[in-house]
């Protein structure tokens, strides 16, 4: 006999099946396919409520999921195919405790285990409609690897990932044989109209080195006036740029008309410190500069199991952020009196260095702020962040998209990427891509030979 709700489905869709490392990735996961049917197994709600509490992002997005599902059902049983709220939608429901009559997983990978229960209400669901493709979703790729060993399509959750990562936006053209006389120009008047010089179009603020065999200009092309303005090497906050990268990243963060800014790198390009450097050089523009970076344990477990209160907890994972305000203050060895002020700047809490977790729910008001390591982000997370800005605010996110310590987040995944790739053509956007490592020798030898 056909089970309860089958017969409502159609037989060319597709039938796709969430885990929870999908759910914590993007809560709103189940409305991005389209007019495909979407299964959960009652596994990943246990998960789902065990996640529910707490301020981690993955905690919000379980919180949003459970949300999302009660309106969705109102007085229906979700045990059943419901209809999905979007225009054109498939149907959703909750896949309870069933066994399939075939393949069981469990027998296979072992009982108890929480994926092999998800992997065995997939097959039940392959079992129970033979006409449609059924396939598990997963940011898990052993999940996903034990899944196809079953003779189950699995895929990866495709939505928010970069399809190249190869070819991500840089930031930044070389043009060679360039007129000298634009060059010239460029040098002199220091702003220049584009409509007087071939320039290759842009569709966004970009950075450009002008090169011919004799001169050099580099310039920043300003996309919503048609500028180019020549870009300076000079230091900021006693912090002197060591290469043209790092000049164009400094152009960018001193910039007034960019209030977004993406920096990305390999550990020791400077990412972090001259983020830092250029706050510091505005800190009388802004009421506060606020620093922070995502929590991401090396043993994946929450802060909560560290010893001591908020800040005991969390300064290990700030100190990084520490080390390069450190190294800010030792440029002033002998002033005595930028020394002081800058203590005072901390004390005072006009420098915030604190996890982001805790700016959940603030509004951000002519704030200046940096987001370290942001490739740890989910577009999500990139984008309630950004969302928080209020007036005057300018926001800064930074880190290295091949270096992550997220699970089930890489290089096309993250929200770094993520943002580069969206925003690349927005006026109030400006990126670069650092790839010469300034820190020392020994450390350039780790990212090239290593």
């Amino acid at each position: 006999m056909a089970k309860k709700g089958k017969s409502v489905l159609n037989p060319s869709k597709k039938i796709f099946v969430l885990d929870t490392s999908v759910i914590l990735y993007d809560h709103d996961a189940i409305n991005n396919f389209h007019e495909h049917d979407v299964a959960i197994p009652v596994q990943v709600l246990e998960e789902l409520d065990n996640f529910k509490s707490g301020n981690d992002t993955r905690n919000f997005e379980a919180r949003s999921f459970i949300r999302l599902i009660d309106l969705a059902s109102k007085q229906k049983i979700i045990s059943d195919w419901i209809a999905l709220a979007p225009p054109n939608s498939g149907k959703f429901k909750v896949l309870l405790n069933e066994k399939p009559s075939k393949t069981d997983a469990e027998d296979i990978y072992g009982k108890g285990k929480t994926d092999h229960k998800i992997l065995n209400a997939a097959l039940s669901l392959k079992e129970e409609y033979p006409g449609s493709k059924v396939i598990l979703v997963s940011k898990d790729i052993c999940l996903r690897l034990k899944a196809k060993a079953l003779n189950l399509n699995a895929e990866d959750y495709e939505t928010g990932k970069i399809k190249n990562v190869e070819e991500l936006y840089a930031g930044k053209t070389e043009l060679y044989n360039f007129p000298e006389t634009v060059i010239d120009l460029v040098k002199k008047e220091n702003l220049v109209d584009v409509s007087k010089i071939d320039l290759p179009a842009k569709d966004g603020n970009h950075f450009f080195l002008l090169k011919n065999k004799r001169k050099a200009a580099n310039v920043f092309y300003n996309h919503a006036l048609k500028t180019i303005s020549s870009v300076s090497t000079e230091p900021i906050f006693k912090i002197k740029p060591k290469n043209i990268e790092q000049a164009f990243a400094i152009n960018a963060l001193l910039n007034p008309d960019i209030k977004l800014v993406s920096i990305q790198g390999n550990a020791g390009t400077g990412k972090t410190l001259l983020a830092l450097a250029s706050a510091l050089e505005q800190r009388r523009d802004f009421r506060q500069i606020y620093i922070t970076r995502p929590i991401v344990s090396l043993s994946n477990k929450d802060i909560g199991f560290l010893p001591g209160d908020a800040k005991s907890k969390t300064d290990p994972f700030m100190a990084p952020i520490w080390d390069n305000l450190r190294f800010i203050k030792e440029q002033f060895n002998g002033d005595d009196k930028m020394v002081a002020k800058i203590d005072e700047l901390i004390s005072t809490e006009k420098i915030a260095i604190a996890p982001l977790a805790f700016i959940r729910g603030r509004t951000l008001t002519k704030i200046f702020f940096i987001i370290d390591e942001a490739q740890n982000l989910t577009p999500h997370e990139v984008k309630t962040i950004i969302s928080r800005a209020g007036e005057h605010t300018k926001i800064v996110f930074t880190g290295d998209i091949y270096q992550i310590d997220t699970p089930y987040l890489d290089s096309e995944s993250n929200g770094l990427s993520y943002l580069i790739e969206n925003a690349k053509n927005h006026p109030l956007y400006a990126h670069i891509t650092l790839h010469k490592g300034e820190r020392s020798e020994l450390a350039n030898l780790a990212n090239e030979l290593l």
